[in-house]
């Protein structure tokens, strides 16, 4: 079973100054939590999807100056990459932890992934109102399905589709100091029940 406790000093590592500093951390605090829950949802993915899924957790191999922001694990069924798929993620910002199902710019199929998803969006009627949607996984800015469900929703889609930069998010975002609140089974039972809900959303999105 997944025993992962987030403490302040994981959400702390985004603070320590200095490109080398901060990946140290990332190395020793962070990714051991990644690996794991790598092992895990990979297993989880290939068993609900009957793909097999592999675990990528972030290198930030290309920085030379400015320390990442944030960290992640990411899952998708091809061995080599995963920018180029839609894929689910487990990560971290300093303010927040992150549950996720993305479509990135880096998608090759995205404008005819986009538009399954407007075909469908009573896909989304099945979230609550506490998912939250993002249209650039490189902001931790996100807003809540209660807020993007009268226009936001389709606009973000529709950017998706039409402009080359569009991306697509969609999930659960958890403040820093709710996450550290929560024991390992409630994370566990948290990130599960997300991932189950997302699971529909991401086979349309692949045509399944």
């Amino acid at each position: 079973m997944n025993k992962i406790q987030w403490t302040s000093e994981d959400f702390s590592v985004f603070q320590i100054n200095g490109l080398s500093d901060r990946m140290d951390a990332l190395t020793s605090i962070i990714r051991p939590k990644f690996h794991q829950l790598g092992e895990v949802y990979s297993s989880y993915f290939s068993a609900q999807t009957g793909d097999e899924f592999f675990p990528h957790v972030a290198k930030h191999a290309r920085r030379t100056v400015n320390p990442p922001q944030d960290s992640w694990v990411a899952y998708a069924p091809y061995k080599r990459g995963y920018k180029a798929l839609p894929h689910f993620q487990i990560g971290l910002w300093g303010t927040h932890l992150f549950i996720v199902t993305a479509i990135i710019y880096e998608a090759p199929q995205k404008q005819e992934m986009a538009q399954r998803l407007l075909n469908h969006l009573e896909l989304f009627d099945a979230l609550s109102d506490d998912y939250i949607v993002s249209g650039d996984h490189m902001s931790p800015d996100a807003i809540t399905l209660a807020e993007a469900r009268d226009a936001k929703l389709e606009q973000l889609i529709t950017r998706l589709r039409d402009v080359k930069k569009g991306e697509f998010l969609v999930g659960r975002h958890i403040a820093a100091e709710d996450a550290i609140k929560m024991s390992p089974e409630k994370f566990t039972a948290l990130t599960e029940e997300t991932f189950d809900a997302l699971l529909p959303i991401y086979n349309v999105i692949i045509g399944k």
